[in-house]
């Protein structure tokens, strides 16, 4: 196993959504919705039978099912029609667009992601792990002169007393000074090629969280971040097996 390969196991438990409903705007609209999720949206228009309704599966087994109502935004949700007679808005929290799906949904694809917008998806776990101070925090740098860049951030995040920090980087450049976070130098093709951002959630699962990408192109990157548990504890564990103790040689690399 490597991220390369974590990355694609993800993008292999597509789950599939089959739209029962005579309109085919449905699905269309269905699909625009859950463009960012892991998630094939199909549309069946059966001869008979009931419709309106939309079936969750995912490795060709059943999730969930729920009607298409409880998944589209209602008319009555649009802002202008939720105000009161004295202007407030009649419900403070409205219905959450695709939720009797996205509670199923723990990962979230992306195609073309910006080194901009990585930097906000990783600043997110970051501070989540900021906030429940406490367990480990894992950062993927590529290299060493990024994460020179970045090592004011992670001196400030392993000032927490109960969170250990740890920074993964190739070879390139000088290795920062700091006693505040632990540098894992590397000399893989995976880590110059992936950024990631692992946070174990200091013993609650629900604060679990995990952003792995590929640079699959210059400053484009491919990958996922996911709340599943589980797939935060497989990148987690592989880093600590691969790249903790003796530093690890990529096979075109002629020293350790």
């Amino acid at each position: 196993m490597s991220l390369i390969e974590i990355i694609s196991g993800v993008e292999a438990r597509e789950a599939t959504l089959t739209v029962f409903d005579p309109d085919p705007t449905v699905a269309e609209t269905l699909a625009e919705h859950f463009a960012d999720r892991n998630l094939r949206v199909v549309a069946e228009r059966p001869a008979e039978g009931p419709t309106g309704y939309a079936v969750l599966e995912r490795g060709g087994e059943f999730v969930t099912a729920t009607a298409i109502d409880e998944l589209l935004p209602a008319g009555d949700d649009a802002p202008d029609d939720d105000l009161a007679d004295d202007g407030a808005r009649a419900d403070a929290t409205p219905r959450r667009v695709g939720r009797p799906i996205l509670d199923h949904l723990d990962e979230t694809l992306f195609t073309s992601y910006s080194r901009a917008d990585m930097v906000a998806a990783s600043r997110e776990i970051e501070d989540r792990a900021w906030r429940v101070g406490d367990g480990e925090l894992h950062a993927g740098f590529q290299t060493l002169d990024v994460l020179t860049g970045e090592s004011s951030t992670y001196d400030r995040l392993g000032e927490k007393e109960r969170l250990a920090v740890h920074a993964y980087a190739a070879a390139e450049g000088n290795a920062p000074e700091s006693s505040s976070f632990t540098v894992h130098i590397a000399r893989t093709a995976e880590i110059r090629e992936t950024w990631f951002v692992a946070y174990d959630g200091g013993g609650f699962d629900g604060a679990k969280c995990v952003l792995l990408a590929e640079e699959r192109e210059p400053g484009r990157f491919y990958g996922f971040w996911s709340y599943d548990p589980d797939t935060v504890d497989r990148v987690i564990d592989y880093l600590t097996d691969r790249y903790w103790g003796s530093e690890p040689r990529d096979e075109d690399d002629a020293t350790a």
